[in-house]
């Protein structure tokens, strides 16, 4: 199931980083969305995979003597989903405002200083 888990984080940096490379906006905004997904699977990944097992420690005993999953990935997982969230929410109205305001999601179109082109 790792080595899946781990090919899957690898198809996702290599899709992110093309999308990203691509000259339009809306696809640089699907690649950095793709590289984000990639990021939290390769968290998930160093974390550890328990099957079955809540990151709940119970009070009873100093020593743990079961496998639990580790709750710190699970936790920054979480934060960088709401982080991400944020960010292509505003990329996005970014994106339509620049393209009401450009007339294209050309990069290299709306790298030009010509007001007349």
């Amino acid at each position: 199931m790792e080595i899946l888990l781990a090919l899957m984080t690898g198809v996702l940096y290599a899709a992110g980083i093309y999308m990203i490379l691509r000259r339009s906006l809306v696809k640089l905004i699907l690649g950095l969305i793709l590289l984000g997904n990639g990021v939290n699977l390769l968290i998930f990944l160093l974390g550890g995979i328990t099957k079955g097992k809540p990151p709940v420690i119970p009070d009873g005993p100093a020593v743990l003597g079961e496998v639990f999953a580790a709750p710190l990935p699970q936790a920054l997982i979480l934060t960088a989903i709401v982080i991400s969230f944020g960010l292509q929410s505003f990329a996005i109205v970014l994106i339509k405002r620049a393209y009401k305001v450009v007339k294209t999601d050309d990069l290299d179109e709306m790298n030009t200083t010509d007001e007349n082109a």
